[in-house]
C-alpha cells in the first residue's frame, strides 16, 4: 500500500496569485483516501458571540491548531498537515499515521475548554474515502502568499461534506476518556490590542462566499479574486494588519484570559512574568533590530485568507470599496452562482502561534464584534432561504 503521510510536504508550492492558482485545474491533486478530515468547532459560537465571548472563542479556536502542531510537530519536518481556521473553529486534513493520536489529544483539548472557557467544543472526523464515495470532490494546493507563508488552498465540496456530518452527528454528552499526557498549549499567545484599519474611513471586512458547483468553484473565486484585487489591491495592501498599528495590551486581564486559555487556572508568576514580557514587549520591538523584524515578519505571517471549498478572507476598505464589491457578489447571488455573508466593523483581532520569534509563528486575524462568525450568520440565513425555496419548486 502506497504510503501517503508525507504527501502535502511533497506538494509542488506554486509561486503565483492565488486568482492564476486556481485557473490551472493541473495546480490541484486529490487528497488521499486513507487521510482524515478532523473538525475541531466551537458549538453554539453565534451565541457565545453575542454574549461578549467572541475572544474565548477565537482562543479556543487558535488552541485546536495549538494542540494540532505541537502534538505532531516531532514529525513535521516529514510531513506537514494543512488546516483551516474559520474564527470559531479549525478543519484538519490529517495523515493516516498521526490520526490516532491528533484525535486523542483533541479531545483532551476539548474537556480543557469546556472546563476553563466554558465552551462546547465539537471535535470528529471521518475518513477521505467516505467523503469520495458520496461524489464530493476533494482537491488541494499549496500556494505561496510571500516570503514567508505557504497556505493550502482547497477546492471540492469534501470539506463541507464532512464539517456537516460531522456537526449533525455531534452528541452534546459525549466524552472521550483517555490516558494521554496533558494537553500542550505552548506557544499560544494573544496579548494583541484591536488593531484599526491604516485610515480611518476604512472598515475591516469578513468575507464568507460559497460556491455550491464543485465545477464551477475555481472560475468563480478567481472571478471574485480578480474584483477584489481591483477594487482593494494586492493581498499585502488590504490585509488588516498594519505594522504601524500594532500594539500590545499589557493589561492584567488581557494576560489572564490567555494563561486560563493556555494553563487553566490562576499563577501569580506567571501572569507577573508574562505581564513583564509584554510590557517591556513594547520597547523590543520599538528598540531592537530583532524585535523590529519580528513585528514585519507578523504582517507577513498573518493568515487572511482562506479557501476550504469556500473562499473566507478579511480585509479593509473604504465605504465605496465594500459597496462596490457587494453589488458584485450581489449580482452573482441573484444568479444562483454562490451564496455569501459579509460583516464590516471597526478593527479586527489576532490570535498567535508563537514557536520561535523567527520564522515559526502564525497569526489567526478575525474582525471584532464576531467577525467570521457574524458573516456566517447571514450567510446561514440565506441557505436557509435557498433551501425552502428549492423545496417549493
Amino acid at each position: 500500500m502506497e504510503d501517503t503521510r508525507y504527501f502535502y510536504s511533497s506538494l509542488k508550492t506554486k509561486y503565483a496569485p492565488i486568482r492564476k492558482i486556481l485557473r490551472k485545474p493541473q495546480n490541484f491533486t486529490a487528497v488521499p483516501h486513507d487521510w482524515h478530515v478532523v473538525v475541531a468547532d466551537v458549538a453554539q459560537s453565534t451565541r457565545a458571540v453575542q454574549k461578549g465571548m467572541h475572544n474565548e472563542v477565537n482562543l479556543a479556536a487558535t488552541g485546536s491548531v495549538v494542540t494540532v502542531i505541537n502534538t505532531v510537530k516531532s514529525q513535521l519536518r516529514n510531513h506537514e498537515i494543512p488546516y483551516f481556521f474559520g474564527g470559531d473553529g479549525v478543519t484538519f486534513l490529517i495523515p493516516a499515521d498521526v490520526h490516532a493520536r491528533v484525535m486523542s489529544a483533541l479531545y483532551n483539548y476539548k474537556s480543557h475548554v469546556k472546563n476553563n472557557l466554558k465552551l462546547n467544543l465539537r471535535i470528529g472526523s471521518i475518513k477521505v474515502q467516505k467523503v469520495y464515495d458520496e461524489r464530493h470532490l476533494l482537491r488541494i494546493a499549496k500556494a505561496k502568499i510571500n516570503s514567508y507563508l505557504t497556505i493550502p488552498i482547497v477546492l471540492g465540496n469534501g470539506l463541507k461534506y464532512a464539517e456537516s456530518l460531522i456537526k449533525a452527528e455531534f452528541k452534546q454528552e459525549s466524552i472521550f476518556e483517555n490516558n494521554s499526557p496533558a494537553i500542550d498549549l505552548t506557544g499560544m499567545e494573544c496579548r494583541w490590542d484591536e488593531i484599526s484599519p491604516r485610515d480611518q474611513k476604512h472598515k475591516v471586512v469578513c468575507l464568507l462566499v460559497n460556491c455550491e458547483d464543485q465545477s464551477k468553484q475555481a472560475e468563480i473565486y478567481a472571478d471574485i479574486m480578480d474584483i477584489i484585487f481591483l477594487l482593494f489591491g494586492s493581498l499585502e495592501r488590504r490585509q488588516p494588519i498594519n505594522t504601524n498599528r500594532l500594539k500590545l495590551k499589557a493589561t492584567i486581564s488581557k494576560i489572564k484570559k490567555e494563561m486560563i486559555a493556555r494553563i487553566g487556572k490562576s499563577k501569580l508568576d506567571y501572569l507577573l512574568k508574562h505581564w513583564l514580557i509584554t510590557y517591556f514587549g513594547t520597547f523590543y520591538f520599538t528598540y531592537f533590530k530583532e524585535g523590529k523584524e519580528y513585528l514585519n515578519k507578523v504582517s507577513q505571517l498573518s493568515d487572511t485568507i482562506m479557501f476550504d471549498g469556500s473562499l473566507n478572507t478579511v480585509m479593509e476598505g473604504d465605504a465605496g470599496q465594500i459597496e462596490a464589491l457587494t453589488n458584485y457578489l450581489d449580482l452573482l447571488e441573484r444568479e444562483g452562482k454562490i451564496v455569501y455573508g459579509i460583516h464590516s466593523t471597526h478593527a479586527s483581532v489576532m490570535s498567535c502561534y508563537v514557536q520561535d520569534r523567527k520564522d515559526n509563528h502564525i497569526h489567526f486575524v478575525d474582525g471584532t464584534e464576531g467577525g467570521y462568525t457574524s458573516a456566517a450568520v447571514i450567510f446561514k440565513n440565506k441557505m436557509a432561504q435557498v433551501r425552502e425555496m428549492e423545496t417549493q419548486v
